[in-house]
């Protein structure tokens, strides 16, 4: 009786792990929500040491930086005195306080390169606080959160040009913490639910249909395929659904030996 007992007893632990673990293998990971707070600079393996050309679509980059930060600052401010929804005032405050930090690893760069950078937003941006001030708290939080989403939407592709081919490495480096901010921001201001898709520039039109903008090969294909597994040609859900038939597989064979005796 007492070894029928036990028995039963593995059964239900082992059911019980195999169940957990089972869960634990087909669980989807979910990505991190954007954070109200500041959040941490992305790491990068750059020596940052300003070393490499320079070229005209880098100073341009670096000084749409620095007018990003100009105006984007006391739009967040306004945010937060003129906004009656806690969302948007939580969206200003994040943007505003991020914009400092990445201000000034824009200015450090900057100066590492003597790059001259503005000291006020440019005509546009004037125009577009100018809307800002004049609305009320009823018209405020479109203006808002219109005007900063396709202002992000238009640098995110010139911060993934630079990235992708600059020779200095202090703008690489730049650009690979501005993507960070800038992806931060976009999702912020989705966040408020109220962003007019609608009114946002569409893409360009592919000049080679189904080519993609950079070719594609076997070797791309391999490596895509094979993600973070090590094994050529085979990808997670493969790899968790065998671990997991495995794990079953084992769990059904304990359960006969102990049954057996």
């Amino acid at each position: 009786m007492f070894a029928a007992r036990s028995s039963r007893r593995l059964k239900r632990w082992l059911v019980g792990i195999s169940a957990m673990v089972l869960a634990f293998l087909v669980a989807p990971v979910s990505p991190a929500h954007a954070a109200g707070g500041d959040i941490p600079v992305p790491a990068t393996t750059f020596k940052d040491k300003g070393a490499g050309a320079v070229s005209a679509a880098d100073l341009d980059f670096v000084v749409k930086v620095r007018l990003a930060g100009l105006w984007e600052i006391p739009a967040g401010n306004m945010a937060q005195e003129k906004s009656d929804d806690p969302r948007v005032v939580t969206i200003g405050k994040s943007i505003a306080a991020q914009h400092v930090v990445l201000d000034q690893l824009d200015r450090d760069v900057a100066k590492k390169l003597d790059i001259q950078l503005p000291s006020e937003p440019n005509a546009d941006q004037q125009g577009w606080l100018g809307e800002m001030k004049a609305a009320n708290s009823t018209t405020f939080d479109q203006i808002f959160i219109d005007r900063l989403r396709a202002a992000h939407g238009k640098i995110f592709p010139a911060i993934a040009s630079i990235r992708a081919t600059t020779r200095n490495d202090s703008v690489r480096q730049l650009a690979q913490q501005a993507n960070q901010f800038v992806m931060t921001h976009m999702t912020l201001l989705e966040s408020s639910g109220i962003v007019d898709y609608g009114a946002l520039p569409t893409a360009a039109a592919p000049v080679a249909p189904g080519g993609g903008p950079v070719p594609v090969d076997a070797q791309m294909v391999a490596a895509a395929s094979s993600g973070n597994s090590g094994i050529p040609g085979a990808n997670t859900t493969v790899i968790l659904l065998v671990l997991a038939a495995a794990l079953v597989a084992g769990v059904i064979t304990t359960m006969r030996i102990f049954r057996a005796r």
